[in-house]
């Protein structure tokens, strides 16, 4: 059986693999990124920037002098300039591109815009997942770089594509998942957003790129399994350790000794917990999962953590928003070779 295709648009076809499975920089892939709309020429671009733009699609890796970016007449293409050139010579920099996203957080304060770091999280997990027919999986892979909106009803945690609900803020009908959103103060327009489970995971598939199918992330549901399952697949990728990942109802520990927040209301929850502070109603009702993770090899893990779970957890803000930061899973694991 072929394996299927999904996210044509996401780079990862740009790419190459070294012998690891590890992403390699391009030039057909910088010069994609030389085509993105903040640099490509307009009608109204002068003669310099029509001449360096053309210049890089030549040659993507070519170096750029201030003079030839001092000549450019539009301040803004001047700025945009420095941007992309800035990221493509970290990219340079790296061996790999799984290296290039670790050194961008590694290196303290985060200047690459978020649209590139996002993008470049989509490559490595198509990447990671292009053999997978699990579209359970690949759904959930999406929440590695791009933002959910949530809706709660009943116990039921429903995840949408926070930029497909915008879209349609207004009019129309959502399908399935209408009437969540509506509560959720989101006025749909004309969309369909349908929930997709075990059963009809398989119609992802033709609409992957759309990004317009909603999953239920409760406990005990298949989506929440296949994230658990993409968390595993992310830490194998990038560190090669082993590591099992389940959801979990509560967390009954009273002291634990290791956890990670998947985005940045979890760390705060999960920082507050294990310090004993109590939460409120509002914030206790932001959280979303909880998860153990445990590792497979207890001897790669900080001796003070070898053998003992760690407890993760992901929230939503209080814009009913979930950005998961999968950077988290990668700087913040008690591994004893990274600490």
């Amino acid at each position: 059986m072929r394996n299927q295709e999904f996210w044509s648009g996401s780079g990862f076809a740009l790419t190459q693999c070294d012998e690891d499975g590890r992403l390699l920089l391009s030039d057909a892939l910088l010069s994609a990124w030389w085509h993105r709309p903040e640099v490509a020429p307009i009608a109204e671009s002068c003669e310099h920037e029509r001449s360096l733009h053309a210049a890089l699609l030549a040659a993507p890796r070519r170096a750029v002098t201030e003079a030839e970016l001092a000549a450019l007449q539009d301040e803004d293409a001047r700025d945009n300039y420095r941007v992309l050139l800035a990221w493509r010579d970290r990219l340079l920099a790296a061996p790999t591109l799984e290296a290039a996203y670790l050194d961008i957080f590694r290196a303290g304060t985060v200047t690459a815009p978020p649209v590139f770091i996002d993008q470049l999280a989509q490559m490595i997990v198509h990447g990671m997942l292009a053999d997978s027919e699990d579209a359970l999986q690949v759904r959930a892979a999406e929440l590695f770089f791009r933002p959910q909106k949530v809706a709660l009803e009943d116990g039921a945690v429903m995840l949408a594509d926070a930029a497909t609900v915008d879209l349609h803020a207004s009019g129309g009908n959502y399908g399935d998942i209408g009437r969540l959103l509506i509560e959720a103060k989101t006025k749909p327009r004309r969309v369909e957003l349908d929930v997709i489970d075990q059963e009809n995971a398989a119609t992802y598939w033709a609409r992957n790129e759309r990004h317009d199918t909603v999953i239920s992330f409760a406990y005990g549901r298949a989506a929440l399994t296949a994230f658990c399952r993409v968390i595993e697949k992310w830490i194998d990728h990038f560190y090669g350790v082993a590591v099992v990942v389940r959801p979990l109802r509560s967390i009954e520990a009273k002291h634990w000794a290791w956890h990670i927040g998947l985005d940045a209301e979890a760390t705060g929850i999960l920082n507050d917990l294990y310090a004993g502070v109590e939460l409120d109603e509002a914030r206790n009702r932001r959280i979303l999962s909880l998860f153990q993770l445990d590792f497979v090899d207890p001897s790669v893990v900080r001796p003070d953590v070898a053998g003992r779970p760690v407890y993760m957890a992901c929230a939503m803000n209080d814009a009913d928003i979930l950005r998961i930061k999968p950077q988290n899973l990668l700087l913040n694991l008690p591994l004893a070779s990274i600490s």
